[in-house]
């Protein structure tokens, strides 16, 4: 590890007069594993976890305001979002270990970076680590890799699960700078590859994530679903995943639906457009199929041979299904106790 300075920011003022000399950190759960094996060089480690940024508190519009430095297994955990948002409480439970939730932060989790085997192999090519020296995963072993919205630059995935729920529930990211304050939908904040893989979000330098805002969404919190699919039960990164929200009207049919995948592009992946296509309709398998169906439209495999991801558009479209039947059903997740209401910290 290289060296580098260390400032423990007592206020976001000097938080933020400092943050361009080098890196925020906060729980250092990804970043820390970065700097060990050379993929990131901070000069300058500006420590914010002295900030009061780690409340969650209930907004007058009914939503939920998430402290950037709230830890994860706090905010799983937290009444207004257990109760409100369990699909988000679900998606949390479902990553990394209790260990690491306990360490996390919030704001961490939207900057985590990808967990692509060649990002962190500085003796492989990766543009998204360094640009323009090519990409190892083309054409080679990409089972962990996107099957929408690569590029010929860069085919890595995002590796969050908070991720997906918060792209499924419309979060809104606020961030602060010297100069200002703004505010960034979710679908908006991370971005696909592009000709610059290596810019992750959408955030401008020396910007930092100071809250999470939930929406009001009660007419999800009986059927929603957080379903996860990897190669061992615990402890490993979502091969495909999907979040999945239904608003049902009195007569059972679907008013708004919400759905979007994680483990298949840089991003969560959500599209309007194959949610709509479940409005006003009958909540049925073959229903579900359509959507899934439409929500993995244009998708692209990578790799080759055993390293192939070719499985993940099947796979991909069967666990829209499943998790829109979980979510159906009150099936918040598969995880043990089949939900996470009545879990307390």
């Amino acid at each position: 590890m290289k060296g580098f300075t260390y400032l423990a920011a007592t206020d976001t003022a000097q938080a933020l007069a400092s943050g361009n000399e080098g890196a925020f950190i906060a729980g250092g759960t990804n970043l820390l594993d970065l700097m060990k094996e050379g993929v990131a060089r901070p000069r300058t480690l500006v420590d914010i976890n002295p900030l009061p940024l780690s409340a969650i508190e209930q907004t007058q519009s009914g939503g939920v305001l998430l402290g950037a430095l709230a830890r994860n297994a706090a905010t799983a955990y937290h009444p207004l979002v257990r109760d409100r948002y369990p699909l988000l409480s679900a998606a949390i439970l479902s990553g990394a270990s209790p260990q690491i939730r306990n360490m996390a932060t919030d704001g961490g989790n939207l900057l985590q970076r990808t967990r692509c085997h060649y990002f962190y192999d500085t003796g492989t090519p990766c543009n998204k680590r360094l640009p323009g020296g090519g990409c190892s995963a083309i054409g080679n072993l990409a089972r962990q890799h996107a099957i929408l919205g690569a590029s010929p630059q860069c085919i890595a995935t995002h590796p969050s699960d908070m991720c997906v729920a918060l792209a499924a529930l419309d979060a809104v990211v606020h961030l602060e700078s010297p100069a200002e304050r703004r505010s960034v939908p979710f679908a908006e904040f991370h971005r696909l590859p592009g000709d610059h893989p290596d810019i992750d979000n959408t955030m401008h330098p020396g910007e930092l994530i100071t809250h999470i805002e939930l929406p009001p969404s009660s007419q999800f919190a009986q059927h929603s679903a957080y379903l996860k699919i990897r190669e061992r039960a615990s402890y490993a990164f979502a091969l495909v995943s999907v979040a999945a929200a239904l608003h049902l009207d009195e007569s059972g049919r679907i008013v708004e639906a919400r759905i979007a995948v994680g483990g298949v592009a840089h991003k969560p992946w959500r599209q309007t457009q194959a949610e709509a296509l479940l409005q006003g309709k009958r909540p049925e398998r073959t229903v579900f199929a359509e959507a899934g169906a439409a929500l993995l439209a244009g998708a692209v495999p990578q790799g080759s041979g055993p390293g192939s991801n070719a499985f993940k558009i099947p796979m991909a479209q069967r666990a829209v299904v499943r998790a829109l039947e979980m979510a159906l059903a009150g099936q918040t997740s598969l995880l043990p106790g089949n939900a996470v209401k009545g879990h307390t910290a």
